[in-house]
């Protein structure tokens, strides 16, 4: 039998989350529902990957939506001949 010790704190402590300028704000539409906004700085020195993160929710969020309405992911499908 093989006994391992590692100290668990120092295993989180080594994922740590990269730093990042996107914020999520919560903003009422017209009609008064309130949905979350993603925004990022222009200015960042991180504007590309911020920008990829961004993207990168957007299309899983559009993904997920279209999923619960068509029942595919890729929204709805050509008709076959």
């Amino acid at each position: 039998m093989k006994f391992v010790v590692e100290d668990f704190k120092a295993v989180k402590s080594s994922r740590k989350k990269a730093s990042s300028t996107v914020r999520t704000k919560r903003m009422r539409t017209a009609d008064g529902r309130v949905v979350p906004v993603l925004s990022l700085d222009a200015n960042s020195a991180t504007f590309i990957d911020d920008l990829a993160i961004v993207f990168k929710k957007n299309v899983a969020k559009a993904r997920r939506e279209n999923r619960r309405f068509f029942g595919s992911s890729d929204g709805l499908r050509a008709k076959r001949k």
